[in-house]
Order: structure tokens, then sequence, then C-alpha cells
């Protein structure tokens, strides 16, 4: 992806994931993570989150690549050389890795969150309150899936709010998939996957009628979500950040502490770009 195309997905990102902001309340979302597809051009991974609270954060990024597994099996198609762009609510950008030893690498690694491939790549920032994107493209425009992360290194301190992460969701393991922890207490979360709204924004394919699954750490299946009308439609008006569009979906939930997975995909096995998001509640 060319660097000097950076700012505008930014812009574009920071205004989807802005507009359900209000929603939010200081809360226990730690870890957050998002697996998809990194293609060239419009289609590399865009992570956003927001810190809470009013003193400033400490927080590792980190884009995953080589070393991603599945249940200790090696995953295909990864990208191999995965970089790392960090933005401000204006786009503008505030740092950049290719391969993390390239980095604060003593930072990094006192943190024991170092990457175990040396071409993935971290960022550590303190973080004031506020809205941050990161975007994941691929060395000389290579493609595969990779996973954009957020750890929280300062847990006493404000929260990570959100997250909300744009990508490419294709057929088979090519869908897109958050990771999030729910720490200290059970929380009600709102998790959406946007795909036509996409369109007021000029993102080009959207992802015409995205479905959504919610699972936990084992993998079972706790909830599933095709158009969120259907399903606790009166909750997910309730929150004040409901779809715009009928065809995409939402999952309104109380959530015990936990690690869990948001997996969207396209209905019928159709693909496009798609917007994954969760919220923690009032």
């Amino acid at each position: 992806m060319p660097r000097t195309a950076a700012p505008f997905f930014v812009l574009v990102f920071v205004a989807l994931f802005l507009g359900s902001a209000g929603v939010l309340s200081a809360g226990d979302l730690i870890n957050l993570s998002t697996r998809g597809f990194v293609g060239k051009g419009d289609d590399v991974l865009i992570g956003g989150i927001i810190v809470k609270g009013s003193a400033p954060k400490r927080v590792i990024l980190r884009a995953i690549g080589a070393s991603i597994n599945v249940n200790g099996t090696a995953l295909p198609g990864t990208l191999q050389d995965p970089i790392l762009d960090l933005f401000d609510s204006k786009g503008t950008m505030l740092q950049t890795n290719d391969d993390w030893r390239y980095g604060p690498e003593l930072d990094i690694e006192a943190s024991k969150l170092a990457p175990t491939d040396d071409y993935e790549s971290a960022i550590i920032a303190v973080f004031n309150p506020g809205n941050y994107t990161t975007i994941i493209h691929g060395y000389a425009h290579s493609t595969g899936t990779a996973l954009v992360e957020a750890y929280d290194l300062d847990p006493a301190g404000n929260s990570l709010a959100e997250i909300s992460t744009r990508g490419t969701v294709q057929s088979g393991d090519n869908i897109l998939i958050a990771g999030f922890v729910v720490a200290n207490s059970a929380t009600n979360v709102l998790i959406r996957a946007i795909g036509p709204e996409l369109t007021q924004f000029r993102v080009p394919n959207p992802l015409q009628d995205p479905t959504l699954e919610l699972r936990d750490a084992s993998g079972a299946l706790l909830e599933a979500n095709d158009d969120w009308k259907t399903d606790n439609r009166q909750a997910i008006s309730d929150t004040g950040a409901a779809p715009t569009d009928d065809r995409e979906s939402a999952i309104v939930r109380n959530l015990a502490p936990g690690n869990y997975t948001a997996l969207v995909r396209g209905k019928n096995g159709t693909s496009g770009i798609a917007l994954v998001e969760v919220y923690r509640l009032p």
C-alpha cells in the first residue's frame, strides 16, 4: 500500500468508529486483536482503539504474520513481512515499524510480548485518552493473513474501551475474526458486523450481507446473527448504536470474564470489505 494513501484510510475509519463512540464507558476490555486478510490498495487491515479515562496509558501494538497458528498448527497463507503504522484521530502518523527489532527492541522484549518472528512488527506507545488507528500492510505490496493486536501494559490505569477493525472478508479461513478479553467482572457488550454502511464513506466493494458469530474460549457458539432486526432488536436499538442497514448484524450480550471471539462472514460465501466492532456498554 502506498504510504501517501494511508491518511485517507485513517480518516474514513476514524469517522466510522467514532460514530458510535458515545455508547462507551470505562471498562475492562483488554488484549484486543483482529485477524484478517491483508491485500493491496484499499484491502489493508485497519484497526481502531479508544483509550478512556483521564491519564496516559502504555500500550504495545503488534502486527503478526508468519507466527500465526491455529491449535499449534501454522496457518497457511500468512503475511510474511507485515508493516505497522500508527495514526492519531486526525490522520497524523505517530509511529511506523517494519521488523520489530528495528524499533525499541529492549522495551519490546521487556514487555514479554515480543513477536516470535523477526519480520513481524511492534510499537510501544504511551497513548493519551483518545482515538487511534493502526494500519497493517505488506512489505513490497505482499499479501496474506495477519493479526493486529493491542495489549494493555498498564492494566491498573485507564481502559482500552473498544476494538474496531476493517478488513476484507473472503471465503474459507479468510474471514474477519476479532478477539477480546473481558476482565474482572461481567460486562455488557455490543458487537457489530458492518458492511453496506461503508458505501457512504466511499469504501470500495463493501460486504453486502455480513453475518456474525460470538464464540467463547473453547470455540463454542454463544450466539449468531444475520440481520440485526431479527434478534434482540429492542436491546440493540436501546444502545443508540444500531446498524443503519437492516442487512448488517449485531449482538448484545452480558459476558462473564474470559476470552471471546467474534467472527464475520459473508452470507452464502460472499466477499467484500467489512467492519467488526466490540463495544463495552454502560
